[in-house]
């Protein structure tokens, strides 16, 4: 007996991450989550350090603006050079792998 796997609808069988591919919105649905992982790891590094956002753009050498994009989880045009001088600045490294 063939399950009802309608879009929108997910079939009993399927795991979330089965449906999110169906649906076309897996590698975005990811993408999100590793931007919201890593904005909050840099906010809690500042806290760690006592860093005002401030502080934050200029040990980066940058404005607010562009740290403000850093943070935000929704924004994803964040590129691996702004990440490793975001890291750099909170006294870590960045560390990026294909698994």
């Amino acid at each position: 007996m063939e399950k009802h796997r309608g879009k929108g609808r997910v079939a009993r069988d399927e795991t979330f991450d089965e449906f999110l591919d169906r649906e076309g919105m897996l590698a975005e649905t990811e993408e999100l989550a590793l931007k919201e992982i890593i904005a909050d790891q840099i906010r809690e590094a500042m806290k760690e350090r006592g860093l005002t956002k401030t502080a934050m753009a200029a040990r980066m050498k940058t404005d607010r603006r562009q740290l403000d994009r850093l943070l935000d989880p929704k924004n994803p045009s964040v590129t691996l050079a702004t990440l490793r001088r975001a890291a750099f600045a909170v006294g870590r490294t960045l560390r990026v792998e294909l698994v």
